[in-house]
Parts: structure tokens; C-alpha cells; sequence
């Protein structure tokens, strides 16, 4: 301080009060020793206090009714271990993986390695999962306002797609929480022909009104993984990358390239979840399509939705599968949760975080389009999960139909490269029939079993009871037609009887049921 005294500076003389104080101390020791004390249990009652606020909040938000006193020990280590430096990012990794390319075997790519859990699971699903083992994963946020909020990562592959930052920005916007939002691309383009990459606004994010843009606010919370378009070989691979992607957080999600949100979808998805009461739970359908389905502020009009069950056997050069139509739309007669199911959709998936580390996507699926659905659902099933569709749509699909027609008709796909990855499809469908056992007549040697410990089936169920259940029949080729009618109607009553008590899936052991065709 110039031309004064510094006040912050200790003087050498002694205040009389000091003087006092210091010759008097051991006369007032008593006294100060018992005010000493009662400051400090203020402050640990306090801390206690609100450590206790925080932890009693987020069971709050649980179904549970009565948590013992153990069961509360246990979630309060959890939610310790959950929070952390959220967003985590790819960025931000030096230790990346050398794979080789699935349709190309001269060609090496280098991509993330996965996420390794904080406990390890049971090895290839040999067994269920306890529930202290699937609530070890999932990381959370710890908000402003001092509550704890459950991440989710949002998963999407695109290829040359336009709609992909609109997607991602329909993600943030809408989201009634994006701070705990985490979205992962793997955007397949052609950056020479003018293309623009999915995770960030034209002109880029350094300074300006751009600032501003939703891409720009959250772009720590975008990872994106750019591959050119040569180099693309179906959903099946860029899916596998994008799993690579995923970092620990509470819930996972994959959706297309093309897709709106309604307002408020995480606070919503996230409910309708918990009303299953089932971890393994998982949320999946086909899309409504946009038009009609939103009104001026975002919200869906749409009182129906659409429930997996509409299957059958197609063929094309790759071979002979089982694949999805249209499914019917409808009002779910199950009110106030989701509604059981017996399929997966690639185009809407919601789940815990521990079914992409448990399920993850096969990486040797070359040219695979028709055929990626039948192999994750059957190897979830086998795992444990339980497939239900949403009792009310959080999101919306752009279809090429009506005003859209012209514009995503133009959007090109993958297969215009086929040309370079001539064969490999027919072996890969070899592999994803061989793997879920639905081509019995091509012998095992015929189809490769590499990393099957990661790509395999789970031993929780047999592949099957799931056959036997829906009526499949892989010998003859053939699904039972009125399996719609059955699951539109009674699947969930007859099946949810036998949710496990501890809320870790259905336990199939006691369903005897098995469709017949009438």
C-alpha cells in the first residue's frame, strides 16, 4: 500500500485486550475448552445435517417405502462413488485402442477403449447380476441447488445426415436438465463434398452470437467420433464404436441421426423407468413419426404409442432372419408404467448404464443392417433385461413420408460403398444367426466365434425359453402371427407377477407360458 499502512498487517505491539487474554489463559481455559466444544458439535451436527438432507432427498425420489437402515449405508457409498468429474470425455483420454477394420483386414482404426466398470461383473453373463453389483454403476450431478441428479448418455450414429445437429440440439434444449447430458456421435461424412460434422454449429464456437448456440453451451458435453463415409459399413459397427463411448453414467440411450424431443423428455423417460420398479428394465420401440406429434411448445399431442411385437421371416442374399415390421400404435392399457414387451429397437433404446456394458454391439458386423435388433434384444434376454415400450413418447422420428419425403430421401447410406466390402455381409449374418442360435442348419465352424465372451449370450436365460415363450421356430422358419395380440393384451399382466423382489428383472424360471397359434 502506497503512502499508508497496511491494515491487514500484524502490528508488533500488543492490544491490551491481548495482554489480558494471554495472562489470564489458563484462569479461562475451562470456559473457552466448553465453548470450544459446543462449536464444534454445531458443526458436525450441521454437516451431518445436511449430508443426511441430501441422502434422505434422493431416496425421495425412489418407489421404495421402508429403507433399512443397511440399505441406506449401501446407497449412501454408492452415491460417494457416482459422483465425480461429470462430464467425462474421450477428449480428454490418451489411452485409445488399435482395432481392425470389420470389413477390411488391412485396415487398422483407432477408438476409445471401453468403460471399465468401478466392480467387476460376472464374467459373460454367467450369472445375474446382484443389485449392490448393477446400482455400483451410474454416475451423477450435483446441481447448483444442491440436488443430485442421474446422468444419461445419448448415443448416435450418423451417416450423412443433415438432421444429426438439429438432433443433438433438440437433446440440450429440450431437456429439463441438460447439465446432466451427455451425448456421443459417431458421425460417418464426406467432409469433401461440404458436409458438415454433427456436434458443432456452422462457423464453429469461438466467440460471437455463436457462443450462444445450444452447441457451443454444451460442448464439453459432446464427444464426437469422425469416420469417413468409405470407411462406414452399417449400423452395427458405428453403434459398437459409439458404445466404446459411454462413460459411467446412470442411464444410456440410443437414438437415430433424425430424431425431436418433446419438453422435458429426461425428467419423463426417467419416470416412466423407475414406474417399471425393474433395473434391468429397458425402454424400446419404433418411432412415431414427427408429423402432427408436437405442439407449439414442444409437447407430444400423441396419446398413443407404439409396443414391439410384429415379426417375421424375410430373406435376402445375406440369408434367412427374423426381422421387424411396422408395429401397431395404440393407447397402453397399462396405466402409469411402461408396458412389457418381448423386442428390442435399435432406434429407441433407454436403459441403466450397465446394459451397454453388458450388451454391447457386436464389432465383427460388417454390412449388417437387417438383423443388428434380433441380436441385441436376444443376447439382453439372456442377460436378464426385460424389454417394455414406453407408456408415453419422449421423442419423434423424421420418416420419408408426407412434407419430409423430398429431403430424407436424399440422404444417402451406407451401402453406396458396398462395392468395396464385397462378402463380408454374408458372413457377419452367418455370425449374428450363429451367435442367437437361429440357424441351426449351417454348422458352427461356419460362422467365426471371436470375442464371444463379449459378444456372446448370457447364462441368466436360455435362448430357448425366448423361442418357446413367443413362439419361434427356427427349424421351420416361421413366427407365430397373433404373438401382437398376446402382448397388446396379456404379456405384461401374466409376466410382471414374476418380477423378482429385489426389482433384478422377471425370473422366466417360473413362466410356463408358450404362444400357440391359433
Amino acid at each position: 500500500m502506497i503512502g499508508g499502512t497496511n491494515p491487514y498487517k500484524q502490528k508488533s505491539t500488543k492490544s491490551p485486550f491481548l495482554e489480558s487474554a494471554s495472562s489470564n489463559f489458563f484462569l479461562s481455559f475451562p470456559i473457552l475448552y466448553t465453548i470450544l466444544c459446543y462449536l464444534i458439535y454445531l458443526c458436525l451436527f450441521q454437516s451431518q445435517y445436511i449430508s443426511n438432507a441430501s441422502f434422505n432427498a434422493s431416496l425421495s425420489n425412489s418407489n421404495a417405502v421402508y429403507v433399512s437402515k443397511e440399505e441406506k449405508t449401501k446407497e449412501k457409498s454408492r452415491m460417494e462413488r457416482r459422483i465425480n468429474n461429470f462430464p467425462l470425455s474421450i477428449r480428454n483420454e490418451n489411452d485409445h485402442e488399435e482395432i481392425q477394420h470389420p470389413g477390411n483386414p488391412n485396415l487398422s482404426m483407432t477408438v476409445p477403449k471401453f468403460w471399465v466398470p468401478p466392480i467387476t461383473l460376472p464374467y459373460a453373463g454367467e450369472r445375474l447380476m446382484t443389485r449392490d453389483e448393477a446400482l455400483s454403476i451410474g454416475s451423477t450431478v450435483l446441481k447448483d441447488d444442491g440436488v443430485e441428479y442421474e446422468t444419461v448418455f445419448v448415443m448416435i450414429a450418423s451417416y450423412r445426415d443433415y438432421q444429426c445437429p438439429e438432433t443433438v440440439r433438440s437433446i440440450f434444449e429440450r431437456a429439463k436438465h441438460p447439465e446432466r447430458v451427455r451425448v456421443g456421435v459417431v458421425d460417418q461424412m464426406d467432409e469433401a463434398s461440404g458436409e458438415l460434422p454433427c456436434g458443432a454449429p456452422v462457423g464453429g464456437c469461438r466467440g460471437g452470437e455463436n457462443e450462444q448456440n445450444v452447441l457451443c453451451k454444451y460442448r464439453n458435453q459432446i464427444d464426437t467420433y469422425e469416420m469417413e463415409d468409405e470407411l462406414a459399413v452399417g449400423p452395427c459397427f458405428a453403434r459398437h464404436v459409439g458404445n466404446r463411448m459411454y462413460r459411467g453414467e446412470y442411464y444410456a440411450m440410443q437414438v437415430d441421426a433424425h430424431v425431436t424431443f418433446v419438453q422435458d423428455w429426461d425428467v419423463d423417460v426417467i419416470g416412466q423407468i423407475k414406474a417399471t420398479k425393474n433395473e434391468m428394465a429397458v425402454l424400446t420401440t419404433y418411432l412415431s413419426d414427427v408429423q402432427g406429434s408436437l405442439d407449439v411448445n414442444g409437447y407430444s399431442t400423441r396419446k398413443t404409442r407404439p409396443i414391439m411385437c410384429n415379426t417375421q421371416y424375410e430373406g435376402n442374399q445375406q440369408g434367412i432372419f427374423l426381422r421387424h415390421n411396422s408395429q401397431p400404435e395404440a393407447r397402453s392399457i397399462v396405466k402409469g408404467s411402461p408396458q412389457m414387451e418381448p423386442y428390442w429397437a435399435a432406434g429407441f433404446s433407454f436403459s441403466r448404464g450397465h446394459f451397454v456394458v453388458n450388451v454391447p454391439y457386436d464389432q465383427y458386423l460388417p454390412m449388417i443392417f437387417l438383423g443388428e435388433e434380433m441380436s441385441i434384444g436376444l443376447r439382453g434376454f439372456t442377460y436378464g433385461y426385460d424389454m417394455y415400450a414406453n407408456e408415453k413418447s419422449i421423442c419423434f422420428h423424421s420418416y420419408a413420408i408426407g412434407e419430409n419425403a423430398r429431403k430424407r430421401n436424399k440422404v444417402k447410406h451406407f451401402w453406396e460403398h458396398s462395392n468395396m466390402y464385397k462378402g463380408v455381409g454374408k458372413k457377419a449374418m452367418n455370425r449374428v444367426l450363429g451367435v442367437v442360435k437361429m440357424n441351426p442348419e449351417v454348422p458352427e465352424s461356419a460362422w467365426d466365434h471371436t470375442d464371444l465372451d463379449k459378444y456372446g449370450v448370457g447364462k441368466v436365460r436360455e435362448l430357448q425359453k425366448f423361442y418357446k415363450t413367443f413362439g419361434i421356430d427356427v427349424v421351420n422358419k416361421h413366427a407365430a402371427t397373433n404373438l401382437c395380440e398376446f402382448v397388446q393384451n396379456e404379456m405384461h399382466g401374466l409376466f410382471s407377477e414374476h418380477l423378482r423382489d429385489d426389482g433384478m428383472g422377471v425370473n422366466y424360471d417360473n413362466i410356463s407360458f408358450e404362444l400357440k397359434e391359433k
